[in-house]
């Protein structure tokens, strides 16, 4: 919904991975990333939907494009290819669950931030989300960060979350997008795909607290 709501130019396709980090980020050619552990801790759909416009907004804009030399897009659009293929366990085990992309691939410049954050807030109105959303988690990832250190992955940590990026796209919330009579906040179906993942992961303490 969020993808056909936005200006990206390519199909998407959205990966869960099996990490306790707060993590989720897009590599050119509409591959989605999104760690377990960021669908857990978000209360709410919107949340997500909030992280996930930002991710594709980065796509739309080419941000990663723009930003990676030929060699790392030629190694990076290996991945989605062995995750096809059935090779995401092996390539898990190589890259130690952590994904060995260069962080300066990632590191978006401030410029590109805001764009994300602009373009993201309006595919999260038009998908009928509230996106005032979008703001409240990024303000809980930023307490999160400063009360837990580590709990964001590295990569989701080279976003930085600032009280002027935090406030900026308030603003902008209230200047571009008219107030609606009703917006999508939550869903049973989300809050039964989140206790389905912390179940899992209770089983997978215990199995291995039991070896």
């Amino acid at each position: 919904n969020l993808v056909r709501n936005s200006d990206a130019k390519v199909p998407f396709t959205f990966q869960v991975v099996d990490n306790d980090a707060v993590n989720a980020f897009a590599l050119p050619g509409g591959f989605i990333f999104v760690n377990t552990g960021l669908l857990t801790k978000a209360q709410t759909e919107s949340e997500v939907a909030g992280v996930l416009a930002h991710e594709i907004a980065h796509v739309a804009a080419r941000h990663g494009t723009r930003q990676a030399t030929r060699g790392q897009i030629a190694n990076l659009g290996m991945i989605p290819l062995m995750i096809l293929t059935g090779g995401w366990t092996g390539f898990g085990i190589q890259q130690a669950a952590a994904f060995a992309i260069p962080i300066t691939f990632l590191a978006f410049s401030k410029g590109m931030e805001a764009e994300a954050d602009y373009l993201g807030v309006q595919y999260l109105y038009k998908a009928g989300y509230d996106p005032v959303a979008f703001v409240d988690f990024f303000e809980k990832l930023q307490t999160m960060e400063k009360t837990k250190p580590g709990a964001l992955a590295s990569v989701f940590r080279s976003h930085p979350l600032t009280d002027d990026r935090i406030e900026t796209t308030q603003k902008e919330i209230e200047r571009v997008l008219p107030d609606k009579a009703e917006y999508i906040v939550d869903r049973s179906e989300f809050q039964d795909v989140k206790e389905r993942f912390i179940a899992l992961a209770r089983l997978e303490k215990e199995d291995a607290g039991s070896k």
